[in-house]
């Protein structure tokens, strides 16, 4: 008897200790850099603030933590709903600095377009994500006569708080963050491909935003998320937290070497040639957040356009392209939009992660978010 009631006891605290880990989880998440009212840029954000106000842009993560050294996962990138190999999409990739393994650069460099989801993931990981790729497009009925296919995989390299070398990402762990990628709100922080990174010494992670332009210029949206697991010096809004909280590279307290991954999607009709002048752009919003490409890190951007009248058909009838695109005076104001959301992208990638400990008893601590507001109110 004593004992059914300490089994009833236990289990009804595992399940309020499970709730209230949940609502700690959903209120962490949902602390983000506009939370706190700091407003970055000028631009208005998207109804969600996140690469999904771009219609039809979907996101996956799937998240690996297990035993006390594997911190690490994969998150998926869909820029839209449909057979992404029958219906390629304009896109450029920008090597912001190389040290990195990006997989896919070369094709799209030549050829101006997207036919797989883009993953994210470490950087072991890499061929994994790419045979599931490939794994997922063979696999889609209308193209059973495939015989290439050019996966675009991008990574950082988390193996301070992961054991990178177990390899512990797999085709079928990559192919669960492609099937559960959704449409609205996209989950921040320690998860996916952000689940072991470093940002600025503190805990980085996964991190999105957007920006919209006004109906004058367009009324186009352009989304952004990132993978953060660089260094340099953190600066908020102007302000140089880093050096005021003696915490950088200068001072040898952490590596300022790293990678930041940064995606950039829109619904304005751009060509191949000015999506990497787009995504270009993106690298001085991570110059705005204080990051430096420093030698080892890498920092690549990937663009793509999924404006549904340019959609780029596997086959056609039609021997000639009659796509329409943005005249070169008109994409300043995607410039700015693009350096506003991939600084703020980059923050909430900060604000939303949480202390992580990892292999060999590793930590990273998360932001002091309650020190740097005070900073940020004292300055």
């Amino acid at each position: 008897m004593v004992y059914q009631t300490l089994k009833k006891s236990l289990s009804l605290l595992t399940v309020v200790l499970l709730i209230f880990d949940f609502i700690s989880g959903m209120n962490a998440q949902n602390m983000r850099v506009r939370d706190y009212g700091i407003e970055i840029g000028v631009l208005r954000p998207g109804k969600l603030n996140a690469i999904t106000d771009v219609s039809s842009v979907s996101v996956g993560h799937k998240t690996l933590i297990e035993g006390s050294n594997i911190r690490t996962g994969v998150t998926a990138i869909l820029p839209h709903d449909r057979n992404l190999f029958q219906n390629k999409l304009p896109a450029a990739i920008y090597l912001g600095n190389g040290f990195g393994k990006l997989m896919g650069y070369s094709q799209v460099k030549e050829l101006g377009n997207l036919e797989t989801p883009i993953i994210l993931t470490n950087t072991l990981s890499v061929p994994t994500a790419a045979n599931a790729l490939i794994t997922y497009t063979l696999d889609q009925p209308e193209n059973k006569s495939v015989r290439s296919v050019n996966p675009v995989v991008g990574e950082t390299n988390d193996g301070y708080l992961n054991d990178i070398r177990q390899r512990a990402v797999k085709e079928g762990h990559v192919l669960e963050a492609i099937e559960s990628a959704q449409t609205g709100q996209v989950k921040e922080g320690n998860v996916g491909a952000g689940t072991g990174t470093t940002c600025f010494g503190y805990k980085g992670g996964i991190g999105t935003s957007s920006r919209v332009l006004p109906k004058s210029q367009g009324g186009y949206t352009v989304g952004v998320l990132v993978q953060t697991n660089f260094g340099g010096v953190f600066t908020l809004n102007g302000t140089p937290i880093g050096k005021v909280l003696d915490q950088y590279s200068r001072r040898y307290q952490y590596d300022a070497d790293g990678s930041c991954m940064i995606v950039v999607i829109t619904d304005a009709p751009l060509d191949a040639r000015n999506l990497e002048r787009l995504a270009k752009r993106a690298m001085l919003g991570l110059g705005r957040t204080g990051g430096i490409a420093s030698n080892g890190s890498g920092d690549y951007v990937i663009a793509v356009s999924n404006a549904k009248e340019n959609y780029i058909p596997y086959h056609s009838e039609d021997p000639i392209n009659h796509n329409q695109y943005l005249r070169n005076d008109e994409v300043s104001g995607l410039f700015l939009a693009v350096i506003e959301a991939t600084e703020e992208a980059i923050l909430n990638s900060l604000f939303a992660a949480e202390d992580m400990t990892g292999v060999d008893g590793h930590v990273r601590k998360a932001l002091p978010v309650e020190d740097i507001l005070k900073l940020i109110k004292d300055k």
